[in-house]
């Protein structure tokens, strides 16, 4: 692992811990600087593609789920490890489906069913755009469903 303070290749692992999102957290020591860092290890497995609306494919992209999850929270009291949460339980999921090629839909019902037991604003925010709610009577209907549920 190369130090990220004097990019030496010699470092000692001083701790390790397991944590919840099946990675390993390293607490390492440069061997040449002495400086202290910390190293997160997951295992990669393969995601699927995810097949757009108009047929395109694209990689699927962590970073672009938990930036969406985000938005939708934006000033919500949702913190960062429930969204951390929410998006690794969404890229296992996938994961664990084995398949090469998912439809993205698939992924937007997964994220809108994580948001709507995680924050109903927040859940309101992403339905507005995910299902394409464009007047008020649809978002109404939407919240009234949730009201009644």
């Amino acid at each position: 692992m190369q130090c990220p303070f004097c990019l030496s290749q010699d470092s000692k692992v001083i701790d390790t811990t397991k944590i919840a999102s099946r990675g390993i957290r390293r607490r390492r020591e440069c061997l040449q600087c002495g400086e202290r860092y910390t190293t997160l290890e997951r295992p990669i497995l393969g995601t699927p593609l995810l097949v757009k609306k108009d047929g395109t494919r694209e990689s699927f992209n962590r970073d672009k789920l938990k930036e969406g999850i985000l938005i939708a929270c934006g000033k919500r009291p949702v913190s960062a490890a429930k969204i951390e949460r929410l998006t690794g339980e969404i890229e296992a999921k996938l994961q664990r489906m084995g398949k090469s090629e998912v439809q993205s839909r698939v992924v937007g019902d997964m994220v809108i069913q994580g948001l709507k037991e995680l924050d109903y604003i927040a859940y309101i925010r992403y339905a507005i755009v995910y299902l394409q709610l464009d007047d008020l009577e649809d978002i109404r209907s939407e919240i009234d469903r949730l009201l009644t549920d």
